[in-house]
């Protein structure tokens, strides 16, 4: 169960508020509520009428769903420094999926009135928001047009590419650490751990991906692009 306190500087280090005067900052804090979870705890549940907004302090939560047979599809990580919960607070509606700390977290918990207050008050906090909805809506369609145009070991594929860096690492190449662990790739590709392990190995055994303790490093860029490619016709 979570423990709840009112919490005391603890928003600095939320990027949605960095900009905010100190004496600003204080007056949220004071309205917001402390709470600590463990790992693997539900934060909130799509059925919920809650409509807090919750500014994660420490650790990370998922953001997840289920389907009618009960697959689990990810839809994103939040990690410190990070907020969620901002359509219910909008809109007014019920929870548009459930939240579920991935590790040992503490989070603020701000109340609608609050949060919409705020972004009637500071229009560049009101702008960030609306830069994110846009991400949210974007990464929406790109996962739609994935389900409808790739089959599951494509989305193993384009899942990968997306977890690839800007920016080759210092000793050259592309390396994703730490990588997701099979289950947490399968969630995103909306697949089975198995189809995620098969695929893994795959690139291993064919010199595209090469693993080292929690890291991968991408031997040929070029050769997993062309796996990904929406055109293929890989069972």
């Amino acid at each position: 169960m979570a423990n709840s306190q009112t919490s005391a500087g603890k928003l600095g280090g939320i990027r949605l508020l960095r900009n905010l005067a100190p004496e600003v900052l204080q007056l949220l804090e004071r309205r917001c509520t402390l709470r600590r979870y463990g790992a693997n705890e539900q934060i909130l549940d799509r059925d919920s009428d809650s409509r807090d907004v919750f500014m994660v302090i420490e650790g990370a939560v998922e953001v997840v769903n289920y389907s009618i047979t009960g697959r689990e599809v990810a839809f994103g990580e939040v990690r410190a420094g990070g907020y969620f919960g901002e359509l219910a607070a909008i809109d007014g509606r019920r929870r548009s999926a459930n939240v579920v700390t991935s590790q040992p977290s503490l989070v603020a918990a701000m109340p609608p009135d609050v949060f919409t207050g705020m972004l009637t008050e500071h229009p560049t906090i009101a702008l960030h928001v609306l830069r994110r909805l846009t991400h949210i809506v974007r990464t929406a369609d790109e996962r739609i047009m994935d389900l409808s145009t790739l089959k599951a070991v494509q989305r193993v594929y384009v899942e990968v590419m997306r977890l690839i860096p800007d920016q080759p690492s210092e000793a050259g190449g592309y390396v994703i650490n730490p990588v997701p662990t099979q289950r947490e790739l399968a969630r995103r590709a909306s697949t089975s751990r198995e189809t995620v392990a098969r695929v893994l190995s795959q690139l291993m055994k064919g010199d595209i991906l090469a693993r080292k303790g929690r890291s991968v490093r991408v031997l040929d860029l070029d050769r997993l692009r062309m796996l990904a490619a929406p055109d293929r016709d890989d069972d």
